[in-house]
């Protein structure tokens, strides 16, 4: 059965920024021979291909995409010693669905928005805790060998924000469905610094470990909700920049500054937040660029205030980028994927 090309579709709709210009191609896989027949279509086409999932992780050009944008819907989850989910499930509605069934690894990535494929992509990660730490495996499509393959945890070379599928093998692979291993009445993991000083010592459910990332989440306006105006966005626009210890010493070198909040990895490097840095080169919470602006409840979301162009959106990035690097020598890396540009 072919699968239905439409044509000149708007993207903005299909993203959590709501930016962005029409797909020249459009087509949805709503089963895995569906993704080799668009595929097909666009290679017969001479088209470029852009996957698209959730779209809460992506900035879509004014111009839109001039070849096929192919939109995965796969749903289904089953549950076993371990739990295969298709691509196109919701990814809170299962982190909610597990925390309930008392099974624990993802209760920390609880309120982000976006689909279930795209997680191993950026290999998700909030509050202490990465989408890599459950993978099992990956079942994709090869557009290489045309064929559908399994990719264990090791093959995906999983870092902080980083897989194959986003870095050395970027567009190669379509992420059909996701096996994760999780804990059954497993204990939450407590290691990020707001979970922390929320519970004390108390010892959490996963339930109330979800409540408290989501309560958390939700006063930085990192919840979609449509009552929220800070909410119009892509999460946060920038990766914390992994830095050499050395580097520590020179920022905090540089008057005023005394103190350099950080994370250590290891003997030689450093994690250092990204929102710290923006709002010490001049970003505050609140700033506006036209249509574009900072969250006022987190420096680190890039916001559509309304009717902002993908232009004010990446001229704010620009700003935002030059600054900190005039100001500390680091050149932050945006998180979202650019579409069209």
């Amino acid at each position: 059965m072919p699968i239905e090309i439409l044509e000149n579709i708007p993207l903005a709709p299909f993203t959590t920024l709501k930016v962005g210009g029409p797909a020249r191609y459009f087509a949805t896989a709503r089963s895995e021979d569906d993704i080799a027949r668009a595929l097909d279509f666009a290679e017969s086409g001479g088209l470029d291909v852009f996957v698209l999932g959730g779209g809460s992780n992506i900035l879509v050009s004014d111009d839109g995409f001039k070849g096929l944008v192919l939109h995965i819907t796969l749903t289904g989850i089953e549950f076993n010693s371990n739990i295969k989910v298709a691509a196109g499930e919701d990814w809170d509605r299962l982190v909610a669905n597990c925390v309930e069934k008392g099974l624990a690894g993802f209760e920390c990535l609880s309120g982000i928005p976006g689909s279930v494929g795209g997680t191993p992509v950026q290999n998700v990660g909030a509050y202490g805790q990465e989408v890599s730490e459950t993978v099992v495996s990956v079942r994709c499509f090869d557009r290489e060998s045309r064929n559908f393959i399994e990719l264990s945890n090791k093959d995906c070379g999983f870092e902080y924000r980083k897989s194959i599928f986003n870095t050395t093998h970027r567009d190669r692979f379509v992420v059909t469905s996701v096996e994760f291993a999780l804990v059954p009445d497993g204990s939450p993991k407590i290691a990020y610094k707001d979970l922390k000083g929320h519970f004390g010592t108390h010892q959490p459910t996963l339930r109330e470990t979800r409540d408290a990332v989501l309560k958390i989440r939700r006063a930085k306006s990192m919840v979609i909700d449509a009552d929220d105006p800070n909410s119009k966005s892509a999460g946060s626009f920038f990766k914390n920049p992994i830095v050499p210890l050395s580097a520590l010493s020179k920022i905090a070198g540089r008057p005023p500054i005394h103190n350099v909040p950080s994370f250590r990895l290891n003997e030689s490097e450093a994690k250092i937040p990204a929102a710290w840095l923006i709002e010490n080169a001049g970003f505050s919470k609140g700033y506006i660029h036209g249509n574009a602006g900072i969250s006022s409840n987190h420096s680190l979301a890039i916001i559509n205030r309304g009717n902002a162009s993908a232009k004010e959106i990446v001229e704010l990035k620009d700003m935002i980028q030059k600054a900190v690097d005039e100001r500390f020598g680091i050149m932050l890396q945006p998180e979202p994927i650019f579409v069209g540009f």
